[in-house]
């Protein structure tokens, strides 16, 4: 199942759980309403029967009732969500994980942050920050609505006792969710779960209070009532419980099978997954985890979290010796009892150059952009990272200068990074950009820019955009108010010279779209529900754009733009002349054609690709125009490497 179809089914699959929430609302409607009409004596559970059942029952009652309990559910839903609405971030706080950052002197720490920073940039997503959970227990889980806002959170038991190929195998199936669009609807199952069971909660609260009042008076005064209401209400949620379980269970398993078969063609490396399974099968603690509020995430965690009554039919991962023998289908039964991975600084060193050095890198790149940039490649390549990727990332990565690669990875240095990668090259107007940064910006980012621009000119193109990336993470570590000023400073920096290339462009586009999410600086977007045959003005300005920035040799404009439009199905759209093209229309543009439907989307990335490739010759800076649109269309790029 590529990309675009999976999205497509968590996006049905969140129909799937609207139907089982409203399913279980119904029967907890129903199970409170016998409850109300037995304790307060609308029904004589002594008289009743199939002819006297009409009589007895109330029904203006009964929707009362039925009104308060849907209330309460959808509202403690809602508000469960609400609290959630920070993405990736809230869930590891809920689960009192710890961030990890560099330099924290601990080579596992440093081993796993390696790992996800390479599978990100082979991933062609930015980099999410990962989370430490304090558990002997080997698991993980990603969390988050989008890639803008994800994050990986890990057991301190799988960074100590898997291996460097193992925790790529753990790492992939997370990275598998977010591709997956599985995310956003494990949040939403999370909210939906907490306003099932909070009929049970009220009831636990009803139980309590009324018990203690009540111990302190003679007379009851109806307190026996409200005790029978508190103790229903309580069997209730444990009904809740059963409604939730089977939920999390139906909604969860295929997705699992579906997340280790990506990892697979991820990493291309059975062994590591499969490892990693065998590992939990023969650690003392398994999988399991100790937290209080790890119930509420069993469903996003790589391996079942939790010990449930009737496992077979609430676990929300599939067994254990099942997940193995579908990725070995030779396995000997037999699971792994080592305790505990040696460390070894140089596996996890990412700085390691071993491998990496290839004189004619640049021209080998170009070759592998001609071969990958086709029309026909761009659907299994989008959301697709394979092993070929991997090792252009590991590779990349370690040809990064250490300069750029140390201030990415810190708030600090990752403003200063992207201020310096707007620089003018022309001198005095550089110098105009380092004095406004000097009056205005951060003292602590205008240093290190001012750093950065003493050490290095310019920055290769392929380094540009992994290097955004880099920096997303450490980026989203600032506050509202330090994130509002870093993004005037960038504006003022781009348009200082009253011009914007498409290099800056794509920078800013980048960093605006991915954090505006995080700080809320622009109000939540429409659903994905349009079609392209809705969107033709935008795919004009997109295409036509896309046929004049690239230098085309051989061919003329009119027919770059044609082969584009023939990929969209032939619109009734005609090529913009340059002089009418601006940014702010390419920016609105891709602002309406990210709420395309999935299915909707292949079409319009193979029509951006038919322009760019009209000529037959890829450039590295057309290739990573595409990738930043692709990016800004939520269509994750890996790099176009073979």
């Amino acid at each position: 199942m590529n990309f675009f179809k999976s999205q497509d089914v968590a996006r049905k699959n969140t129909l799937l759980l609207v139907t089982l929430f409203s399913l279980a609302i119904i029967s907890l409607v129903i199970l409170t309403n016998i409850l109300v009409m037995v304790v307060f004596g609308y029904i004589d559970s002594n008289t009743i029967s199939t002819e006297t059942f009409n009589d007895q029952f109330d029904w203006p009652t009964f929707l009362l009732v039925g009104a308060a309990v849907t209330s309460i559910i959808v509202f403690g839903s809602l508000y469960k969500i609400m609290s959630l609405s920070g993405g990736g971030a809230r869930v590891a706080e809920m689960m009192d994980a710890e961030l990890i950052v560099e330099d924290s002197g601990d080579i596992n720490k440093q081993k796993i942050l390696n790992v996800v920073e390479e599978m990100a940039i082979a991933s062609g997503t930015p980099v999410p920050p990962v989370y430490l959970l304090d558990e002997d227990g080997i698991n993980a889980f990603a969390a988050g609505y989008k890639a803008s806002d994800a994050v990986i959170g890990i057991t301190r038991g799988a960074i100590e006792k898997l291996s460097r190929e193992q925790l790529q195998g753990v790492i992939a199936h997370e990275f598998s969710h977010v591709f997956n669009g599985d995310m956003r609807l494990n949040i939403r199952l999370i909210g939906i779960l907490h306003g099932i069971t909070i009929i049970g909660i009220i009831g636990y609260y009803l139980l309590r209070t009324t018990g203690r009042s009540s111990s302190r008076r003679s007379k009851n005064d109806g307190a026996a009532a409200i005790l029978a209401l508190g103790a229903g209400l309580f069997v209730i949620g444990y009904a809740g419980t059963f409604f939730g379980n089977v939920i999390k269970a139906a909604v969860s398993r295929q997705r699992e099978f579906l997340a280790d078969a990506s990892a697979i063609q991820f990493t291309r490396n059975p062994d590591g997954i499969a490892g990693a399974l065998k590992r939990i099968g023969g650690n003392a603690s398994g999988s399991l985890m100790e937290n209080a509020h790890t119930s509420e995430i069993s469903h996003t965690l790589f391996s079942q979290g939790i010990s449930t009554f009737l496992s077979g039919i609430f676990s929300t991962h599939p067994p254990l010796a099942n997940r193995i023998q579908r990725i070995d289908p030779h396995w000997d039964g037999k699971f792994d009892f080592t305790r505990e991975e040696k460390p070894d600084e140089k596996e996890y060193d990412s700085t390691d150059t071993t491998d990496t050095k290839n004189e004619d890198k640049t021209a080998a790149v170009l070759t592998a952009l001609a071969a990958s940039m086709n029309v026909n490649a761009i659907t299994s390549h989008t959301g697709q990272a394979s092993v070929e990727h991997l090792n252009y990332s590991h590779t990349l990565i370690s040809s990064i200068p250490d300069i750029l690669k140390n201030a990415a990875h810190e708030p600090c240095g990752a403003r200063a990074l992207i201020y310096f990668l707007v620089l003018d090259t022309e001198t005095n107007l550089r110098q105009q950009q380092l004095q406004h940064l000097m009056a205005y910006a951060d003292p602590g980012a205008y240093r290190e820019t001012v750093k950065l621009s003493l050490n290095m000119n310019t920055v290769e193109n392929e380094f540009r955009l992994p290097l955004v990336d880099m920096a997303l993470s450490s980026l989203r570590q600032l506050s509202k108010k330090q994130y509002q000023l870093f993004k005037e400073n960038l504006d003022i920096l781009i348009t200082m010279d009253k011009k914007i290339s498409l290099s800056e462009w794509m920078i800013q586009k980048i960093v605006t779209h991915h954090l505006d999410r995080i700080f809320k600086q622009k109000q939540r977007r429409a659903k994905e529900n349009l079609t392209l045959s809705k969107t033709k003005k935008s795919c004009c300005i997109l295409l036509s754009l896309l046929s004049h920035s690239g230098k085309q040799q051989g061919i003329d404009k009119q027919r770059a733009f044609d082969l584009g439009n023939a990929e969209l199905g032939n619109f009734d759209i005609e090529l913009l002349d340059k002089n009418k093209l601006n940014l702010n229309d390419l920016n609105q543009a891709l602002e309406e054609l990210v709420r395309l439907k999935p299915l909707h989307k292949p079409k319009l990335l193979k029509a951006c690709v038919a322009c760019i490739t009209a000529d037959r010759i890829t450039t590295i800076t057309e290739a990573e125009l595409f990738r930043a649109i692709a990016d800004t269309l939520d269509c994750p790029m890996p790099p176009l490497v073979v």
